[in-house]
Formats: structure tokens, sequence, C-alpha cells
């Protein structure tokens, strides 16, 4: 097999990025920040709509076109960063890879796990590396909270459980074509609160858990609903039986009564371990002692890509660590309809842009679903259907 990497280059390696707005604009500004290192060039830009002036002010002039293909071709990329539709991801990742580009991955990766293993086979055959986008898994914590599960700090592990109490307007199903479906065009897109929005806090329990990869799902529950009028869960839980035997579970909402920070926790038969992903503070609390909060660090996701395609460095979240995600999203693309809310239990508020609904009391079952390793239906939530179990 052909290998891509190492470069061995002290020169900036060529970076194309496709799409540049919404969140793609963190992207190009990341990597203006890693143009100023020198480790970098923005070297293209892919969209539909080619960057103004104003867009591009003080980031330079680099060649843009809509044929992502072309633009490879003519910029001699050595990076492709790509910030576009779901449905789209495995196409443009491999023909990154066919021309001899590493490929940056904005989360989810694909939409079924056929496609995830399309894509990695693919990538395999090219040589080409590939980073996934999850940048909560870039977090110092990340590792550290391993070890420390790893060494008995908290007793055994029981169980991991998050939760994501978001806020979200009706605007935000807008913002583009695909927002919040499930299919387009007849094309899978799984766009929903557990697989993209709140994806971060599945994929961090299942690598807080030492389930990061595909074959450590046993099986996978899944109770998905929705109070806005879109195909998609924004409403939901998941729970994940693991190989090894502890259980992930992870409650999630875009209908929030407030908006709150998601956070994961790790049970032990001996204390828990609380992370704040966004913000890498991570709480230990152990039976007998003092609690102990401690704030990590976190390696950007784009400047580690840099490093192991010259240096030959590991990289923090190659495709292999986020099978167990995929196999998350394989059990909700392959569920039923989301259930819709009974009006009686959700109710309309103001939002930024939009209205937005709020789902009564949801705040509390989010928490709730992650201080007991329960789902909504075993709490009681009277709107709640009975868990969905699809086997590995």
């Amino acid at each position: 097999m052909k290998s891509l990497h190492p470069i061995r280059s002290h020169e900036p390696l060529p970076v194309v990025l496709a799409g540049a707005r919404g969140h793609g604009r963190s992207h190009l500004l990341n990597v203006h920040r890693l143009e100023g290192l020198g480790l970098v060039r923005l070297a293209g830009v892919c969209e539909l709509r080619p960057l103004d002036a104003a867009e591009l002010d003080g980031i330079g002039s680099p060649v843009q076109s809509e044929d992502f293909d072309a633009l490879l071709a003519a910029t001699g990329a050595r990076i492709a960063v790509l910030s576009t539709p779901i449905q789209t991801h495995a196409d443009m990742a491999l023909t990154a890879a066919r021309h001899g580009a590493h490929v940056l991955l904005e989360k989810p990766p694909v939409p079924s796990y056929a496609e995830f293993r399309r894509l990695v086979d693919g990538l395999g055959a090219a040589g080409a590396a590939c980073q996934i986008g999850f940048q909560s898994l870039g977090s110092h914590a990340v590792p550290a909270i391993r070890r420390m599960v790893e060494e008995g700090v908290i007793g055994e592990l029981v169980g991991v459980g998050a939760a994501g109490a978001w806020v979200r307007d009706e605007a935000y199903f807008r913002r583009a074509p695909w927002a919040g479906r499930r299919r387009l065009n007849g094309a899978d897109v799984v766009d929903g609160a557990l697989t993209n929005p709140l994806a971060h806090a599945v994929a961090t329990a299942l690598a807080l858990a030492g389930a990061d990869r595909g074959e450590d799902v046993e099986h996978v529950e899944t109770e998905l609903l929705r109070a806005n009028a879109v195909e998609s869960d924004d409403t939901s839980a998941v729970r994940v039986t693991t190989t090894a035997g502890p259980r992930v579970t992870v409650a999630a909402t875009l209908c929030a009564e407030r908006p709150a920070e998601p956070y994961v926790v790790v049970h032990g038969t001996r204390g828990r371990i609380t992370f704040w992903y966004l913000r890498d503070r991570v709480l230990v609390r152990r039976d007998g002692r003092d609690p102990v909060e401690t704030a990590y660090g976190r390696t950007d996701l784009l400047e580690n890509l840099v490093a192991h395609v010259t240096r030959g460095e590991p990289l923090w979240v190659p495709p292999a660590a986020t099978g167990a995600f995929m196999r998350v999203v394989e059990a909700v693309r392959t569920a039923p309809e989301p259930r819709g809310l009974p009006a009686s239990h959700w109710h309309f508020e103001a939002g930024e842009s939009a209205r937005r609904p709020v789902v009564d009391g949801i705040d509390a079952l989010v928490d709730a679903s992650a201080d007991t390793l329960r789902l909504y239906s075993e709490l009681g939530a009277p709107w709640a259907p009975s868990p969905r179990t699809e086997a590995r």
C-alpha cells in the first residue's frame, strides 16, 4: 500500500478548505492561525459562492473554485479540511486522498456505518491520514481520565453518562437544506441532536468508557423524539452496552428550558469524575476525600494532523477511534422515525431569531439520565417511547 506520510518537509503545507462559511469559518481562521506559525498556507477554498473581499480580509487570496477535484489538482494541496454537508463527506474525503491529500473531516464523519467502512477502506488504500473533527477528543483531560479509571481512582467502572441541554430556535433548522433531515434526495443525512450538535457528548462518553471502536459495541438502545417540525430528533436518549460490560448513556435536547454546558460523568464504585468538555474542566469526587477540580490543555486537531504528516506524531482522533460513535449513528439511522412530542408537554418561547420549542421539565430529565444511567422512559417521562434496541 502506498503511504502518503510522513512528508519530512520544513515548507508550509498547502491546505484546501471545503466549506468556509458557517462553522467552516472557524476552520478558515484556524488555518490562518497556523499560517502565522509557518505550518501551513491556505492554497484554496471550495465554496459554491466564492468568499468576498470582506470574508477574506487579512487572510489572503487563495485560489477559489466550486470544483473540489479541480481545486485539489490546481493547488497541489497536501491537506484538505472538509466542513461540508454530512452526506458529502465520504466522497470528498476519498477525492482528496486520490489527489495525495490528507484529511481533516468534520464530525459526524459520515451518515451510515456502510459509508464509514467505505471511507476507512478507501483512505487506507490511498495511504491517506484522516483526523475526525471531534475537538473534545483533543482535550488532554480524556487520556488523564482514562488513566484515572485504569488506576482505580474511583474504584471499578460502573458506566458513563452524558448530558446535553441546548437551546436552538426554529431558524437553526433552516440554516441549510440538510439541517434537521434524516434523508435528502434519497441520500442518508442523519442530522439529529445525538449525531451532530451534541455528537461530542456521545463520542466523549464512549472514549471515557474505553469503548470508542466499532467492535467495542454490543448493542444500542435509542429513544428518538422531536418537538420541532423536522424529520430528525431534537430530544433523544441513547444507551450503549459495551462488549466489556459498562454502559454508556447519553441524554440530549435542543429544546432545553435554559441552555447548559454539556458534560460527561464517569461512574465508579467509589466515586465519580465529571468532565465539562467545552472548557476542559474535570471534577473528581472520591468517597471520603475532598473534591478536586483541574483544568487541562487541548491539542488543536489540524495542528496535530500537520505534526502527524510531517513528523509521524500519532493522531488524536483517527477514524478507528470513532467506530463506536458510528455504531450509534447507525442505530439512529435505522431506528423508526422520531416520535413527535405531544403538544401538551412542550410550548413555544421567543428565541434570538425565531421562536423555539421548549420541552417541559427536560433539563431535569437530561441531568437525571447522566446521574442514573437511565433513559427517559425509565425516568418516568410520560412522552417517552419504550427503548428500541439495535443488536451489533
